[in-house]
């Protein structure tokens, strides 16, 4: 995930394993942000743009669990990425 805002990009990265909750494996901000991004859209990574998600990512020390209050708003996320790698199976096989 990702935000611009006027001072500097942040990004931070997540890992679901299906095994406990989410956890945060990389964030950064400013270069290590932009290097973030770069290396995300080579691998072809969904980046998603959420400020308050993003910013509250940011807080959490890596490799470390998202806490329940940010559950929804993973969850909400990890299913768009779902929907997105489901409909493109679909159109591969097709």
């Amino acid at each position: 995930m990702t935000i611009k805002n006027k001072k500097s990009e942040i990004a931070a990265a997540l890992r679901y394993d299906q095994t406990g909750a989410p956890r945060v494996v990389a964030k950064g901000r400013g270069e290590l942000a932009r290097r973030m991004i770069e290396v995300a859209e080579a691998e072809g990574i969904l980046i998603q743009k959420n400020e308050a998600l993003v910013e509250a990512l940011i807080q959490i020390e890596l490799t470390k669990e998202i806490p329940p209050q940010l559950y929804r708003a993973v969850a909400e996320l990890l299913a768009l990425v779902y929907r997105l790698e489901k409909a493109k199976q679909s159109r591969i096989s097709s």
